[in-house]
């Protein structure tokens, strides 16, 4: 096994670890945050019914016209339309999937965008 396979064995381990104690309901969906090289992509998911509620990508047609790359000012950004997106469709609360990431950098400032929208984690 290879350095790059080892990584993402533990990345996969890690975002298993957090799906294990986070799930969505009605009342307080799961947010989904997804960075990869390119995009960003943002998901508000009942877990009990299976529904995707609120979705929010850097490629959708909503944001067609802007240049919103995965770093600190993108996800900055991203996290003020959806927190916007989300509280438009009448959510006042989610539970927070970060995935495999770590709480720093991009992670931390989308999540800081979307506490200032007016949605509660």
């Amino acid at each position: 096994m290879n350095k790059v396979e080892k990584k993402s064995i533990l990345a996969q381990k890690r975002h298993w670890r957090v799906r294990r104690k986070v799930s969505g309901s009605a009342e307080r969906p799961r947010l989904t945050l997804f960075l990869s090289n390119k995009n960003i992509n943002v998901q508000c998911v009942d877990d009990t019914k299976g529904l995707t509620l609120v979705s929010l990508s850097t490629i959708s047609k909503e944001l067609k016209g802007e240049k919103l790359l995965p770093n600190m000012a993108g996800c900055t950004a991203l996290g003020a339309k959806a927190g916007a997106k989300i509280k438009a469709a009448g959510i006042e609360a989610v539970v927070f999937d970060k995935g495999a990431r770590s709480y720093t950098g991009c992670v931390k400032a989308f999540a800081d965008a979307v506490r200032q929208a007016g949605i509660n984690f």
